[in-house]
């Protein structure tokens, strides 16, 4: 730092300014330590900056898996917003076991600032104390211990009903997901209540596991039902081995069963036909989630009392060829 600041003829306070992105630094001032910095090669030591601030610049992401297409797109979405706002991640998976409480000793022993927790996990912070860990929770119920985010799961179901619905369908069925998913019971919830809400008749969902796999096998029962004429899926992977499984039937969509999904991943356009569907945000909710954390962290999360309930973003209906 001394060599930097000798390079750039400024004074040490000036450069440690800069390198903790103060906003107390004239641009061309920090315009010419940059430039020296690179000259340099100078690189802040992230260690001595704990020591010093007390903070590791870290942030610890628990996930039940990475294996869902949703949570990679969301991890991804985490991550892009830590690297913006100079953190890094330490990622823990808790597999089949599932034993939250271990993950967070884990971040604890690795000095994250907080941690972010993701979908499926979210069932198990409720059981688990997070020790003063600065924490946000996707997909949760409220907690006074946490914040809770999320997509408006139960509005998005309904909204995927009601578009199946006004198409003519006399109902609609549901692949659903896996139990114990917070994401699953909240479009199922607003599957029933649109049903509900118009007085049809209510059939008994078949459950997946997200998996692709999972919606050909369910897909397959509904293929063979003849009254099946719209099926709400839960996500767009179980909708894809559904819209292979009626393509085995020989029943033809839209024209014999209108098919929906939901999140819209990146290859639903290219499913055929294109997968209607309703999208989440996953960039804008990793935006939220870091945010939130790091303001925990850096002592910005002044009280607000509507923080207390979840924060829910809405999706949106994407209208494509299959519905």
């Amino acid at each position: 730092m001394a060599m930097v600041a000798a390079r750039a003829g400024v004074s040490g306070q000036t450069v440690s300014r800069v390198v903790n992105d103060s906003p107390r630094v004239d641009p061309a001032t920090r315009e010419r330590v940059e430039e020296a910095m690179a000259e340099l090669g100078y690189r802040p030591h992230r260690a001595a900056r704990a020591l010093r601030t007390g903070r590791s610049e870290t942030l610890g992401v628990v996930a039940q898996t990475l294996a869902t297409v949703g949570n990679s797109a969301l991890l991804q979405a985490v991550a892009e917003a830590a690297e913006a706002r100079g953190y890094a991640l330490a990622v823990v998976t808790l597999g089949s076991a599932g034993r939250i409480a271990e993950a967070f000793d884990r971040l604890h022993d690795q000095g994250v600032d907080g941690a972010i927790v993701l979908n499926e996990a979210s069932v198990l912070a409720r059981d688990a104390d997070p020790a003063g860990l600065a924490l946000v929770v996707v997909d949760a119920p409220a907690d006074p211990r946490f914040a809770v985010i999320g997509t408006d799961h139960a509005a998005g179901a309904r909204a995927a009903t009601a578009h199946l619905l006004d198409r003519g369908a006399t109902t609609v069925h549901h692949l659903a997901g896996p139990e114990g998913s917070f994401a699953a019971a909240e479009r199922e919830r607003g599957w029933r209540e649109e049903l509900a809400a118009r007085g049809l008749r209510i059939p008994d969902p078949l459950r997946g596991d997200w998996s692709a796999g999972s919606g050909h096998d369910r897909g397959g029962v509904l293929a063979a039902d003849p009254t099946v004429t719209a099926v709400f899926a839960a996500n767009d992977q179980m909708a894809l081995g559904l819209l292979r499984a009626l393509a085995d039937a020989g029943r033809a969509v839209p024209e014999d069963v209108a098919v929906l999904g939901f999140d819209d991943i990146a290859d639903a356009a290219e499913f055929r036909p294109p997968l209607s569907t309703i999208r989440q945000d996953f960039a804008a909710l990793g935006e939220l989630a870091v945010r939130l954390v790091v303001d925990r962290v850096e002592g910005r999360d002044a009280p607000d009392p509507a923080l207390l309930a979840p924060a829910l973003l809405a999706p949106a209906l994407i209208r494509r060829a299959s519905a």
